[in-house]
């Protein structure tokens, strides 16, 4: 028999067949661990857990439920598609509201047109993204200033990017966050937003070169820039109140508001809407502590579907007392919806938009008390309606104070995606109403923007007494923007650009006075008050530039002692400008000038505790 080698060396039969053994047993051992690491690395990555289901019945398609447990790979893809999408999509007739199950999530989540991210816990550190929640699409130079229509709520954010971006202008909302960094407003061009409510920011937040912005009751580790208005109540850690030196309006309480209401999941895995309780003299976010409020099970609101929802099924759920929950989409109506019951609560998810066809108001509430409405766009029709949205159907002197109605994140839109027609966006007849965030906009660009086609009088006419509005943006409207004739009104920051392109003076004027004050106060009104208005020209295009449209007033109020102004901003932009600030007082805004006034019988801010 030849002898046996190993490595070289002779051995024995024996001693070879027995290392032969050992050797086939390692390698086999090796391969098994080989496997179970390459198993384990594949779980981990993500490919072979099974295709999540992003959907469910009871919200329809175009709401997406994300859970922990998912694949992350399968949830990131299904976001960046949404993001290539809707990044550019400015008058899309998509809607999605992306849904966050409790527990912590390693994702970059963009949010654009028409998109809302919702984290389902109580408080926003039952919901971590590692990563981002951010908005970064911008146009040519980075501009961000028509990055409109979009929202964020109830996350906790760990930035993977210092500074993180919510590069946005109007009706884009940062609400119930908790950002362990720092967020940036703006993209380093221009801007014009925005609105951030009871939210905390560990690092800095603020502007490069954004115009304006509303901070209502947040923690802040610092705060910087905002070039001609930025307006903070009830924020610890805002800057110091310098005006004229700086445009900021810090105030250091907020008197009284109402959170937006907001959808959560329970332990048991059912879904509940949770509705804040009335806070008074607040300072600070609401929701560090045990929050006070209600629970409203899911079963006890009608769920309404674009598509399959008219007026009239929207009606009878209202008429057998539901609250209502509109899913995203558009909502085209042939009548008013009509709320009657007291206490009603109406929330949308990732902005659904109620469209009247037949010259009707979208939507009508009765003089009751502690409506919350919530979460809504509303388009104006091809047939011209006297008011979008409409609080009680005339003035009352019925009382509210006790229980108030609140509304929170409303946006009324006339022109861009339709050539609409509307007298007034939102009317307010009732008394005691608080409202916390209004987008309403006489399209300047899209669709029937033209001052014969998107015709409306104005965004806001409030009739009722005791009526708080805290981040009013009103834009565009061809006469009084705001036209206050209710008692005891009070406004915290204001946001208002005059027409962009009235043809002449001769054609828009009041009683001879070039154009019309963009925030007018009735001349029988006596007990006003408002902070921080920033009210802007750019009038451009012909015959308006040839003609020299110009603003006599940028507001108007009464000549009363109980009337107080405090702080308004003037710019001008390429042609025309403004005569005076105020009834006639303060300097003229030329092109290219800011002017900071310090109103009419101001009430200098309070220096925060």
């Amino acid at each position: 028999m030849l002898p046996h080698f190993f490595l070289g060396r002779p051995i024995s039969a024996a001693a070879f067949f027995s290392t032969l053994v050992k050797s086939i047993t390692i390698s086999l051992l090796c391969l098994a661990i080989c496997a179970c690491k390459s198993s384990e690395k594949t779980i981990k990555a993500g490919p072979h857990l099974p295709t999540p289901v992003f959907t469910t019945p009871l919200f329809g398609d175009k709401v997406w439920v994300f859970d922990p447990s998912m694949n992350p790979m399968a949830m990131q893809q299904k976001l960046d598609q949404l993001h290539a999408q809707q990044a550019y999509s400015e008058f899309s007739n998509q809607r999605y509201a992306i849904l966050f199950k409790p527990g912590e999530y390693n994702l970059e989540v963009n949010v654009d047109y028409y998109v809302q991210a919702l984290g389902l816990g109580r408080k926003p550190g039952d919901v971590v993204i590692n990563g981002a929640l951010q908005s970064t699409a911008s146009t040519e130079g980075n501009k961000v200033t028509t990055m409109f229509w979009r929202g964020a709520e109830n996350f906790l954010v760990k930035p993977s990017a210092k500074p993180m971006l919510w590069a946005v202008s109007q009706a884009a909302p940062y609400r119930r966050m908790h950002i362990k960094g720092d967020v940036q407003f703006d993209k380093g061009s221009w801007a014009s937003g925005g609105f951030m409510a009871n939210s905390i920011v560990e690092g800095q937040a603020g502007l490069t070169t954004g115009q304006q912005w509303f901070t209502r009751n947040s923690e802040l580790g610092s705060w910087q820039g905002g070039n001609w208005n930025r307006v903070f109540v009830g924020v610890k850690g805002a800057p110091a109140n310098d005006w004229p030196t700086s445009p900021t309006t810090a105030i250091s309480t907020t008197p009284l508001v109402r959170d937006k209401p907001f959808l959560t999941l329970n332990k048991q895995g059912d879904y509940e809407v949770f509705v804040p309780a009335l806070s008074t003299n607040s300072r600070g976010v609401s929701w560090r502590a045990d929050e006070a409020g209600e629970l409203i099970p899911l079963s006890q609101f009608y769920i309404a579907h674009a598509g399959r929802d008219t007026s009239t099924t929207i009606n009878n759920a209202l008429a057998q007392g539901k609250h209502l929950l509109f899913t995203p989409g558009l909502y085209p109506l042939d009548e008013a919806i009509r709320i009657h019951r007291p206490n009603t609560v109406v929330l949308g998810l990732g902005l659904p938009t109620l469209i009247p066809e037949n010259g009707t108001p979208a939507m009508v509430a009765a003089d009751v008390g502690g409506l919350k409405i919530a979460g809504l766009m509303f388009d104006a029709g091809l047939m011209n309606s006297p008011v979008l949205l409409q609080l009680g159907q005339s003035k009352t002197h019925m009382p509210h104070a006790d229980n108030p109605s609140s509304l929170n994140d409303i946006y009324c839109r006339v022109g861009g995606a339709i050539a609409g027609q509307t007298e007034v966006c939102v009317t307010i007849n009732s008394n005691h109403v608080i409202a916390d965030h209004f987008w309403l906009w006489r399209a300047d660009h899209g669709v029937g923007a033209d001052w014969q086609v998107n015709k409306s009088a104005h965004g806001l006419v409030v009739n009722g007494d005791d009526v708080t509005i805290y981040g009013l943006f009103n834009e565009h409207f061809q006469h009084y923007q705001t036209l206050w004739n209710g008692e005891r009104g009070r406004t915290y920051f204001y946001q208002s650009e005059i027409p962009y392109k009235p043809p002449s003076i001769a054609a828009w004027n009041d009683n001879g006075a070039a154009g019309f004050a963009s925030y007018k106060v009735a001349n029988h009104v006596k007990q006003h008050s408002a902070w921080g208005l920033g009210i802007y020209s750019f009038f451009r295009g012909e015959p308006t530039v040839s003609n020299n449209v110009r603003l006599e007033n940028a507001a108007e109020v009464p000549n009363s002692p109980n009337v107080h102004i405090t702080h308004i901003a003037n710019f001008a932009g390429l042609f025309g400008g403004i005569n005076h600030v105020i009834n006639g007082l303060g300097p003229a805004t030329e092109v290219g000038e800011l002017t900071l006034y310090h109103g009419v019988n101001p009430q200098p801010p309070k220096a925060a505790p």
